[in-house]
Parts: C-alpha cells; sequence; structure tokens
C-alpha cells in the first residue's frame, strides 16, 4: 500500500454524497448503491469478580470507591454486540438504534459512569470512526469476494487523528501516557515512556514567544505536506492499495500509518481503522465516519447479504437515504 497524491480518482465519491449535508447517511456514504449494510461497532463491558460496584455518585461514597480500588478487585471483560446490549438493558435493537437510547438512559449517575446492567455488566461507549482491527480484515474479506480488482483499490484515512500527519506546532504533537510527579512507573515499559515525555514537552514559561515549527507525524513530510482527497467537513490522507490487503489479520503491522512511535514507547502495534475503502471496478464502497459509531457499505444486495449474514459482524441492511442523526431511534427514544 502506497502513498498516491492523485486524489482526483474520488472525485466520485464527492459526486455523489450531500453537500451541503442533509442529516442522512448520504452526508457521507455515495448514493447510487443497489443496497447498503450497516455494521455496528461492539462494545466492551466489564464486571468485578467476587464483588459488587460501590455505590454512586462518587463524591458522596469517596471511601467505598478508595476501598475498592485498594483491593484491586479481578475483573471479568467482554465484548458484546449491541443486540446483547439491548437484551440486557430491556430496549430494542433495530437498524436505525442510537446508542444513547439503547443503553445510556440505564447510566446510574450521568457523566460518572457507563451505564450497568441488572446482571452488574458495566458497559463502555461503541468507538466512534473505528472499526476494531479484526473485524476490519473480517469486513474485508468479504469485500474481497465482491469485487473483480481485490489488489487494486484505493484506502483513505481521515487527517485528523492525532499525530498522524505532521503540522506546525510547538511539540509534542501528542501524548501517549502520562504521569505525575509523583508517580513512580509500574514497569520498564512506563518508565521508557515517562523518559519519552521529559524529552519532548514544552517550556510554556521560557518559550511564551517561540515560533511553531514544523512537528513530524506518523506520515512523512512529503505525505503531510501533500494533497488530500477532500470531502465535505473531512479531508482525507489517501493510498493506493487492494482491500485484499486489509482482509490479512495482521494488516496493522502493514499499513504506512501504523504508529511506530507509540511502539517505540512500548506500547503494541497499532494504526487507525481506514475511513473508506473502495476498489478500482467501483463495485461497492465502505465508510467508517469519524463521528459515527457504525461502518456503512454500499454495495450490491448480494454483498450486504453475506455482510449481515456474517456470524462473526453485527450488521443489518438499512434502505437508502436513512437518517443516522442524535434522534434517528424513535424507537427506544
Amino acid at each position: 500500500m502506497e502513498w498516491t497524491a492523485d486524489v482526483a480518482v474520488g472525485d466520485w465519491i464527492r459526486e455523489r454524497i450531500d453537500d451541503p449535508w442533509r442529516g442522512t447517511m448520504h452526508d457521507v456514504v455515495p448514493r447510487g448503491f443497489e443496497a447498503y449494510a450497516r455494521v455496528f461497532h461492539p462494545v466492551e463491558r466489564e464486571r468485578p469478580v467476587g464483588r459488587d460496584w460501590p455505590p454512586l455518585p462518587y463524591s458522596s461514597h469517596r471511601r467505598e470507591w478508595e476501598a475498592f480500588q485498594l483491593a484491586n478487585p479481578r475483573f471479568e471483560a467482554e465484548r458484546v454486540t449491541w443486540r446483547q446490549a439491548a437484551e440486557a438493558f430491556g430496549t430494542t435493537m433495530h437498524v436505525l438504534a442510537q446508542w444513547h437510547h439503547l443503553a445510556d438512559k440505564f447510566q446510574e449517575v450521568p457523566g460518572e459512569d457507563g451505564p450497568r446492567d441488572a446482571a452488574g455488566w458495566r458497559y463502555g461507549r461503541p468507538a466512534t470512526g473505528q472499526l476494531a482491527p479484526d473485524l476490519v480484515a473480517m469486513v474485508a474479506s468479504t469485500l474481497a469476494r465482491h469485487t473483480t480488482t481485490p489488489a487494486d483499490g484505493f484506502v483513505a484515512v481521515w487527517e485528523g487523528w492525532g499525530g498522524l500527519v505532521g503540522a506546525l506546532g510547538y511539540g509534542p504533537s501528542r501524548a501517549l501516557l502520562t504521569l505525575s510527579a509523583t508517580d513512580t512507573p509500574r514497569d520498564a515499559i512506563e518508565a521508557r515512556h515517562v523518559d519519552f515525555l521529559e524529552h519532548s514537552g514544552r517550556d510554556q514559561l521560557n518559550n511564551a514567544f517561540r515560533k511553531p515549527t514544523w512537528q513530524e507525524g506518523i506520515l512523512s513530510d512529503e505525505v503531510s505536506r501533500g494533497p488530500r482527497l477532500r470531502l465535505p467537513g473531512r479531508d482525507h490522507v489517501l493510498f493506493r492499495g487492494g482491500v485484499s490487503e486489509l482482509a490479512d489479520p495482521t494488516w496493522v503491522e502493514h499499513v504506512p500509518w501504523r504508529d511506530r512511535e507509540s511502539e517505540s514507547a512500548g506500547f503494541g502495534a497499532s494504526a487507525e481503522s481506514p475511513s473508506l475503502v473502495w476498489p478500482d471496478d467501483r463495485a461497492w464502497v465502505l465508510v467508517s465516519e469519524v463521528d459515527y459509531d457504525s461502518t456503512l457499505v454500499g454495495g450490491s444486495h448480494a454483498l450486504v447479504r453475506a455482510l449481515c449474514t456474517d456470524p462473526g459482524l453485527e450488521a443489518l441492511p438499512i434502505r437508502e437515504g436513512a437518517d443516522l442523526g442524535w434522534d434517528a431511534d424513535d424507537v427506544n427514544r
């Protein structure tokens, strides 16, 4: 997979999405495909083993929470579908479901803790703009079977992910982990990262009149300064590559935007989820919009059927022109 400056190859997408935005899925997904699927990003849930959560709010139960943390309880955690969450909360899963209507109203104290179900599971939120790496590979495997050009196409990544591209600034461009002056690193990995932060921070007092300088990103300066695939409200870095590359379960280790800086600080291999993917024959398009907690795919009826019947995915067919706005979920509202 290689960066390309030929961003005009994405003009067809711009011509088939709404500008200005109208509040439907076609703000980001091209019109004109036979069918569409909504792939829901899974959620993580956890609960302490052998004990209950302390009561909320935190401010009224600090002693209980401090004792809970000092006890260092063991947690069990798992990834679940929206349907599983809806069953736990007694709400209804459907194609236009919105997470805040499905589960957030069960939050014990809004703003302080994730929603909990009757079995004691505490739920996180589905990732926005990001499809889990293993699910990217799973979806890509299906997409590869529904195009005549699985090895040839384009992959775009939103330029706004922190640290992806270089820019003028004072440095560092991002912080991967921050400890206070009194914290002691737990292990060698954390110690290396503390050292990294100490040597990359900006002196706010002595550099008050310092001019910004070019801060390198994950991608090269040539890519960072290069042209973008510009769509309404979103600019993307564009790469030439086939969906078959993303079907490899280890795709994160091979893409140009792999975050090697975080790896040098002791973290595992990571890369942002592709924002747009399409093959040369334009048989389909995949869109993971940065503000959506689901990924949308437009293509043939056969492709949508394959995605929606894959037991490893949670996907539902969605009609063209559907509203995925904040209040679209009138079933659970």
